[in-house]
């Protein structure tokens, strides 16, 4: 017996009828193109690119710590002891960082700077380059490196002088690349970077003085930094260090980048799975329209088996096709967001082909092909010759057992790898949860709307009438245009409340009676002085002055912070140093929730208050322990009670508010906030630093700024997501319109005939859609409200304050967006010539 060759064998027969008639029309397939292209570009860009920071953070771990690992002390320098371990470990460099005011020499302008202190073997990793792209050379007691925003701001040149506290300097360059940025975290005004002996030259480092010393070790091959940090640790238990290594050298933006591109994948994920019902819709239309095909081929003999792998065949071809432009779209997006919005980034990587992402984005394709494509292939191929030449009518309903097997596994597939690839799987059940929850109501929803539409008592007015019956009429659409529709404007709904939230984080949340300065580091000596200075430039000026001291928390409730093998979920206190203060009274902008605040001359054991928020995330209760180390040495306090914290106020909040017994004899320094009519802001500018040169005034104004920009590139990041969201929803719409065209075809027809107008047609149309909109409207706000409330507070951890009036005009918009697209789809309907269409149906 001959063995049969591929071209005789069924899926040999079937691929060359295949072939074949793609080279025919498939104007059917474009939607499916469309929509998996859509998909999986956005997945394979956000993968790429999330995976770019991330692995160029990886890699330049050492160079953005400054070593193999570093040590940072809040608010004094290492001991002799504690340098000659570290010697002992590796080569050690020396940084110290402080805010300071930069003063011309004459007093006529001051600018908030980050001064920085470095030793001869600064970097121990990375180059230090001037903006020319010489290495920078070391630099003299007298001399100073400073970024072009602070020559910009004021007006300077290489060569001028510059003063700090009680010294002056000359500029003998501007700074190029501070390898180490990154890992410095936020700065609150451009960098000045000088030799550690002309930092200690200006005595701003006294005790008390708010700065941070940070000690890189540069390690020999063999020996792991991990260890070395838990022997460190467990050797200066009470130093009140903080121990970063270099595999994880810019935690902070490391979570934040991971988050986002987690968010983002979902969301890419979300308008993939949209993109999905565009597939379906796209899918069932091109069968639609292969109908006569096909019965054809049933009547020439072809069984069921051969139907369907002829047009599955086609089918994927084209999903490939679409797969792999969205892949290489994919890829190459990352390259374009580098070169053109690198600045922006946290970290400009190089470009680079990432397996993973594409192939994860690629997989994720695949299977929305299988989901939402199978089920109209098994309907065709289980519908009769004579069911096929009817099917405008009767709409197809059947599936068969393998192919719900095979949905089920695609789907099973779609949840392996979304949560399983994620650090927080979790928050990726719950978003898929919500997304399936989400298509699962809009689907219930449109089949109550037909159902009603069924038992409404049929309205007098003919386009009514006409309308109505269109919504539950045997082949109606009206599930996949609810579908479709929702979508849509609940995209427009959540974009919108997400955007606006976003933007009014900073304009709401600084309220008018801001104070227009924090003043840091006023000696706690001259603290009476400082307020007489204030109050004779600007008599009408509210001043509030605080004691301010930095420490770390190294024990809560009997639990040691240094035997965690994970700090609890939003316990943000326990990363760092954080600020303290004492006070007599409640702090203003406090209101006591538990427990009771100590009398004003408390002289007892110690006692703290704590923030509400921060101890409901640690698990304190009033009567619980809590040890803080300051300075090294450890105060272990109970807590006397717990405190709801205004934090929008912009005055001075503290998560933790000792009695002044405890904290008062400690060497500190106070600060302060000033509240000024905006016209004198520049005259304490120029005089206060000049009477205190240790002092540290940081605008306000500057703050939000800063903070805005973050939060905009935030919302471009969602937005340029979502975006692609919208398109795929706008596509699953043209799809739906698309998949009811033939029977819209065969209605138009008829009521032509019967002696409608084209406008009397289109009328009925525009009605039916706009009940559709307005309905849908409705539950869009809700499902757009109730999704973008959870990313600004569960996610990123904002205030919930849309603007209310941009959301429903977006809504509005978008409905009427949808609403066009559904008549500009019914045009071709109007322009059907009966004689023809009758012929083809």
């Amino acid at each position: 017996m001959s063995r049969q060759s591929p071209e005789n064998s069924g899926w040999g027969k079937a691929w060359t009828i295949a072939r074949r008639d793609l080279r025919g029309r498939f104007v059917g397939l474009r939607l499916l193109i469309t929509c998996l292209f859509l998909g999986v570009a956005t997945l394979a860009a956000i993968g790429s690119l999330t995976n770019s920071i991330t692995e160029e953070l990886a890699n330049r771990g050492q160079a953005i710590l400054g070593g193999d690992l570093e040590i940072s002390i809040a608010q004094r320098e290492a001991s002799p002891t504690e340098l000659e371990t570290l010697r002992s470990a590796g080569e050690l460099s020396e940084t110290l960082r402080m805010q300071a005011m930069a003063r011309l020499p004459d007093g006529s302008d001051t600018q908030l700077v980050e001064l920085k202190g470095v030793d001869a073997p600064y970097p121990l990793y990375g180059t230090f380059t001037l903006a020319d792209g010489r290495a920078a050379p070391p630099l003299g007691a007298d001399e100073i490196y400073v970024t072009p925003a602070l020559m910009q701001r004021l007006s300077l040149s290489v060569g001028d002088n510059i003063e700090f506290g009680e010294a002056a300097f000359s500029i003998a360059g501007v700074i190029g690349d501070e390898p180490d940025r990154l890992s410095e975290g936020l700065s609150l005004g451009p960098v000045a970077i000088t030799s550690l002996e002309g930092l200690r030259s200006t005595n701003l480092i006294q005790p008390g003085s708010l700065f941070e010393g940070k000690y890189r070790l540069k390690l020999p091959p063999e020996t792991d930094p991990s260890e070395l940090a838990d022997t460190l640790e467990a050797q200066f238990k009470n130093a009140a260090w903080e121990v970063k290594t270099r595999d994880n050298g810019a935690p902070s933006t490391r979570r934040f980048i991971e988050r986002m591109g987690q968010f983002l994948t979902l969301v890419g994920l979300a308008s993939l799975v949209i993109a999905g019902i565009g597939v379906g819709n796209g899918v069932a239309s091109y069968l639609r329209g292969k109908q006569g095909a096909i019965a054809t081929l049933k009547i020439l003999g072809a069984d069921s088996g051969m139907i369907f792998r002829i047009y599955m065949l086609q089918i994927f071809a084209i999903a490939f096709v679409a797969i792999v432009a969205g892949l290489v779209v994919g890829a190459i997006v990352p390259l374009l967001i580098i070169q053109v919005a690198g600045d922006v980034l946290p970290i400009r990587p190089d470009f680079a082909l990432y397996p993973l992402p594409l192939a994860i984005s690629a997989a994720y394709g695949f299977l929305i092909a299988i989901i939402f494509a199978l089920p109209p292939l098994s309907r065709a191929k289980l519908i009769p010759a004579a069911g096929l030449f009817r099917g405008e009518i009767k709409p197809w309903r059947q599936f068969d057992r393998p192919t719900w097997l095979a949905v089920g596994l695609a789907i099973a597939a779609i949840i392996l790898l979304a949560v399983g690839g994620t650090r927080e799987p979790l928050f990726s059940i719950w978003f898929i949860v919500a997304a399936l929850g989400v298509l699962l109501l809009l689907t219930l929803l449109g089949i109550t709307i037909r159902w009603l539409a069924s038992k409404t008592p049929r309205p007098k007015q003919p386009l009514l009438r006409l309308a109505l019956t269109n919504l539950h009429r045997p082949g109606a659409q009206t599930g996949q245009l609810v579908v479709a529709l929702g979508l849509g404007l609940t995209l427009f709904a959540t974009l919108a409340a997400i955007q606006t939230s976003l933007t009014n984080e900073i304009r709401l949340s600084v309220p008018r009676e801001a104070p227009s300065f924090f003043v840091l580091d006023i000696p706690v000596e001259r603290a009476s002085e400082f307020q007489e200075q204030v109050t004779e430039r600007a008599p009408e000026a509210q001043i509030n002055i605080v004691p301010t001291l930095r420490g770390i928390i190294t024990e809560y409730g009997g639990q040691v912070v240094a035997e965690l093998d994970q700090i609890p979920e939003g316990a943000w206190v326990l990363r760092g140093d954080r600020g303290l203060t004492y006070s007599a009274t409640i702090p203003e902008g406090s209101e006591i929730v538990a427990g009771e605040w100590w009398p004003e001359d408390y002289d007892g054991p110690p006692l703290v208050s704590v923030d509400a928020e921060q101890a409901g995330a640690l698990g304190l209760s009033v009567g619980d322990s809590l040890t803080i180390s300051l300075l090294g040495v450890e105060i272990q306090s109970t807590v006397a009670s717990l405190r709801e914290v205004n934090w929008r106020n912009f005055g001075f909040n503290y998560v933790l508010v000792f009695p002044p017994s405890v904290l008062a004899n400690t060497p500190h320094n106070v600060a302060a906030t000033i509240q000024i009519d905006e016209t004198r802001e520049s005259g304490l500018l120029s005089s206060l630093p000049q009477a205190f040169p240790s002092i540290s005034m940081v605008k306000v104004k500057e703050i939000a700024s800063q903070i805005g920009t973050i939060l905009d590139q935030m919302a471009t990041a969602i937005g340029s997501a979502a975006s692609i969201a919208i398109f795929s929803g706008i596509a699953v719409l043209v799809g739906a319109v698309a998949a009811s065209r033939q029977s819209r075809i065969y209605d138009s027809v008829i009521l032509k005939l019967l002696g409608a107008t084209r406008r009397q047609i289109l009328t009925a149309q525009a009605i039916e859609y706009a009940v559709l909109a307005v309905l849908l409207s409705l539950v869009a706000l809700g499902l757009g409200l109730l999704s973008g409330w959870f990313v600004i507070t569960q996610i990123f951890e904002f205030t919930w304050q849309p603007d209310w009036d941009i959301v429903l005009a977006t809504l509005a918009v978008g409905a009427v967006v949808t609403l066009g697209i559904g008549l500009i789809g019914s045009i071709p309907v109007l322009s059907a010539k009966p004689a023809r269409a009758l012929r083809e149906l």
